[in-house]
């Protein structure tokens, strides 16, 4: 049933399935490009011998770790986007400083359990750099993709 212009009764605003749809795709695409750039970033690295994986699925196969360019890195991601999309801009710039201190942390725990090896040209500010420059891309993308 149609409103009537001289009506004074609003329209309840409706959710579009479209709308859904395209933030499932955000966040389909944008895990799929975060595991596409880890690989690639990985590869670099390891192919420039600053670090290496000592212990990685098919290591004969892989000289990265897939394990963590195709579930750990989209899982980070999948947590970033949903945390980042309910935030300001200047939180999700403190929440992005946050988790890129974070990652250098962990990658040094990494080290100590044998996971990771650095060469002696590494600098973990390297990795907070890295992981900040990582989610602003990331962000950007999604950001992209939902518009």
């Amino acid at each position: 049933m149609k409103q009537s212009k001289k009506s004074s009764l609003r329209s309840s605003p409706k959710r579009s399935y479209s709308v859904k749809r395209n933030k499932l795709s955000g966040y389909g695409s944008t895990l799929l490009f975060a595991s596409l750039l880890g690989t690639y970033l990985d590869l670099y690295f390891v192919g420039k011998q600053f670090y290496q994986f000592p212990v990685r699925p098919f290591p004969e196969i892989f000289s990265i770790n897939i394990g963590f360019t195709l579930v750990g890195l989209p899982l980070f991601t999948f947590f970033f986007l949903y945390f980042s999309d309910t935030m300001t801009s200047f939180k999700r710039f403190v929440f992005m400083v946050m988790m890129s201190l974070l990652m250098a942390i962990f990658e040094k725990l990494a080290e100590g359990f044998g996971f990771f090896n650095h060469s002696d040209q590494w600098k973990h500010y390297y990795s907070s750099i890295g992981y900040f420059l990582f989610m602003l891309l990331i962000w950007r993308f999604y950001r992209w993709r939902r518009s």
